[in-house]
């Protein structure tokens, strides 16, 4: 019988590996977890399937159903320009703070970042997990100093969420973006502008992404996606 430290670790192992899966849009929007087809894959017992599911399921990654199961959350264009604009409200509001209180390490750590940035390109394949990483770490890194590990925390929640959309969206057509200039231009305005000229860049920076995503949706290429049935 394994012991509690190891069903935990389990659980959170196969937490973790489901979790970047759904992210990563390796599972169809709307597409049933099926817990024995998933702990075969995985090579664990179902008990440390369901827990995982579980803690998803409360981070709005899965969709838990009454005697039904659980499922990959269907996307939608109304819950793509919700997601889009609560995420603005709060990066905004976010970066505001930090470049309020601004500090020395915090600026090197931008720099850092986008530097690290600059090491990959998104539109090429065997750079993009590479890109994806330092992509979010620079976001990361534009935030830290807002003083809010509440606001980080919900700021790290949206952009789970809206990194699901854009990789279900590469995955039905969407061209990857190369948008290192625009990460660039963000850190300068970070740096040596003023905070609304900031914020716009960092909204400006996020529109671009709904516009390709909302175009797919309404040339109804990922309209099928929008209304799945379980």
């Amino acid at each position: 019988m394994a012991k509690a430290s190891e069903k935990t670790t389990l659980s959170t192992t196969v937490y973790q590996k489901l979790r970047n899966a759904i992210i990563q849009g390796e599972f169809r929007p709307g597409a049933k977890m099926r817990i024995e087809s998933l702990a075969d894959s995985y090579g664990v017992g179902s008990n440390a399937v369901r827990e995982a599911l579980s803690r998803l399921s409360a981070e709005r990654l899965v969709e838990r159903y009454e005697h039904r199961g659980f499922a990959v959350p269907a996307i939608a264009l109304e819950d793509w320009r919700i997601l889009v604009r609560t995420r603005c409200w709060l990066e905004t509001k976010a970066l505001e703070e930090a470049m309020a209180h601004r500090t020395e390490s915090w600026e090197e750590a931008i720099v850092l970042a986008l530097h690290r940035l600059s090491r990959f390109r998104s539109d090429k394949e065997d750079e993009r997990a590479g890109w994806e990483d330092a992509h979010r770490n620079f976001h990361r890194a534009l935030l830290a100093n807002c003083g809010s590990p509440w606001l980080l925390e919900f700021c790290d929640v949206l952009a789970d969420h809206a990194t699901r959309y854009v990789f279900v969206s590469h995955a039905y057509g969407n061209k990857k973006r190369q948008g290192f200039s625009e990460h660039e231009a963000l850190m300068k305005a970070v740096l040596h502008g003023t905070s609304s000229h900031a914020c716009d860049l960092l909204q400006s920076h996020y529109m671009k992404t709904f516009e390709s995503v909302e175009s797919l949706f309404k040339g109804g290429i990922l309209e099928e996606l929008s209304d799945v049935s379980n």
